[in-house]
């Protein structure tokens, strides 16, 4: 995936400077996944950390245990390629967008936050999705355990894969017949059903949309017409 935005590649004594860095010289950096939005961890930069990330386009961070620099996924091979960088207000404070390759966290979750606030304490949880759509798949992906008597996403991947074509079918023709419509609303609402049962979709074949971003983003700043070719030929 491109940046988000042009990344300063020399002369970084200005952009520096712009930081307000503590009294050891670091800065908290907040690593999120610019696919589904969800934060995956807290580690921090120094100067060498920050201008190692820019140049090398990865994320670079500063241990404070090892007094050393460490880049993500140098041994797990769950690297984190830059794609965005942001400064808050304060200016003390870094937003590294990235695009993850594997698990974000070194216990082999997809992010370092899966303990939650519970009645007894800090209990083990499922991270609440980045966006509406993460977080529609993960309960879409909860509800296939559900009783297919009491839940219509678990009736739908009980009763198999041709019933959930079948209803992607029926959903896409609604979809067509309402953009042909005037009235913006119906549009809207069939838009959503098909969205919908897409999701039922990629879990009933174990994927998740954010495999589908993820193809979107590798698929940006390609010519669709160079794309289309290039599966083509692949068929």
């Amino acid at each position: 995936m491109n940046t988000e935005i042009p990344l300063p590649d020399q002369n970084f004594s200005s952009f520096l400077e712009s930081i307000r860095w503590n009294a050891e010289g670091l800065v908290p950096a907040i690593a999120q996944d610019v696919f589904s939005g969800r934060i995956l961890m807290l580690a921090w930069m120094n100067r060498e950390a920050l201008i190692a990330t820019l140049q090398e386009k990865r994320g670079v961070y500063w241990s404070r245990s090892r007094k050393s620099l460490w880049r993500k996924g140098e041994t797990s091979g769950h690297i984190q390629h830059l794609v965005g960088l942001g400064l808050d207000c304060d200016g003390d404070t870094l937003l590294v967008r990235v695009t993850q390759v594997g698990a974000a966290c070194h216990t082999g979750a997809d992010t370092c936050f899966f303990q939650w606030a519970g009645e007894n304490g800090w209990q083990p949880a499922q991270p609440p999705g980045g966006n509406f759509l993460d977080t529609l798949q993960e309960t879409i992906h909860h509800r296939r355990q559900a009783d297919p008597d009491h839940s219509y996403v678990a009736r739908l991947l009980h009763d198999g894969q041709d019933r959930i074509l079948k209803k992607i079918g029926e959903e896409a023709t609604e979809f067509v017949l309402a953009c042909k419509n005037p009235d913006r609303k119906p549009v809207v609402s069939e838009a959503a059903d098909l969205i919908f049962h897409l999701l039922v979709a990629l879990e009933e074949r174990d994927l998740h949309i954010r495999d589908v971003l993820a193809e979107l983003g590798r698929r940006e700043g390609v010519s669709g017409l160079a794309e289309k070719a290039s599966r083509s030929g692949r068929t």
